[in-house]
């Protein structure tokens, strides 16, 4: 179905890789439109409960197509352009919008447009092997796809500053250090971590969840009064849901809850 990524579906998870390992997962192509046909995909599909992104071969995603970029100006189209921007624009909104835990699985380098996807997920799990950069400014460019927004809100100004003005290469550790990925693991245990993460959230009653991902990203945002309103809300339809009177029972009997 799709030439630059593939989607697979197993209990209750979405597994959407980019697969162009030979360009370290490069956005080349058809890649952008085909994401965002698989996320728009996975909003409708009920009885997926989670997503996971991540990288075929040694890399997560190395960012945009410079070959393509070059050409662009060659030819000075910049209507092409800010087509790229636009589905970058579509893809980390709609990241951000989906009622489903999105994790990354940063399974190598990150890198431009790359690492923006990543912080546009939810959660981040990294490989000891991984590698971090806004590379844009070495190539005379600016952030795109969210990289000013989630940076500095992650890892704080000062080191957003530090990483979108140099375009350094930052390793897992530091990373992990600065904030920026949630857990660092050896290369081995990656995929069965991050399995046992995803499998954790898949058991979790799924609109719960979903009104906590949209109070958390609307919160950043909003004022403490305004955080509380949504939270009465949304703590009030959590409150008379089948899932939170089962939560509550087992609860009481000491068992692990049954979510529908």
């Amino acid at each position: 179905m799709y030439e630059n990524i593939t989607l697979v579906k197993e209990n209750s998870i979405a597994w959407l890789t980019l697969n162009r390992p030979d360009k370290l997962n490069a956005l080349v192509g058809t890649a952008r439109e085909e994401i965002l046909d698989a996320l728009t995909s996975l909003e409708k599909d009920n009885n997926t409960k989670a997503i996971c992104i991540t990288g075929a071969g040694k890399g997560f995603c190395a960012g945009g197509d410079i070959n393509y970029m070059a050409s662009l100006q060659k030819d000075n189209d910049l209507e092409a352009f800010k087509k790229l921007l636009e589905s970058g624009r579509q893809i980390v909104t709609k990241v951000r919008m989906l009622e489903k835990p999105v994790v990354a699985m940063i399974n190598g380098v990150a890198a431009g447009a790359g690492l923006n996807l990543a912080l546009a997920s939810d959660i981040r799990i990294a490989s000891s092997s991984a590698r971090f950069s806004q590379a844009f400014i070495k190539i005379g460019l600016h952030p795109d796809w969210g990289g000013t927004f989630f940076l500095p809100r992650l890892i704080g100004t000062a080191r957003a500053c530090e990483m979108i003005f140099t375009g350094d290469v930052f390793d897992a550790e530091t990373a992990y250090q600065f904030g920026l990925v949630n857990k660092v693991v050896s290369d081995n245990e990656l995929q069965t971590k991050t399995q046992e993460l995803l499998q954790k959230l898949v058991s979790r009653p799924s609109r719960a969840l979903a009104l906590a991902k949209r109070a958390i990203y609307q919160g950043i945002e909003h004022s403490l009064s305004q955080a509380l309103d949504y939270e009465t809300l949304a703590q009030r339809e959590c409150f008379e849901s089948e899932n939170a009177k089962e939560g509550i029972q087992a609860f009481l009997e000491r068992r692990d809850p049954k979510f529908k």
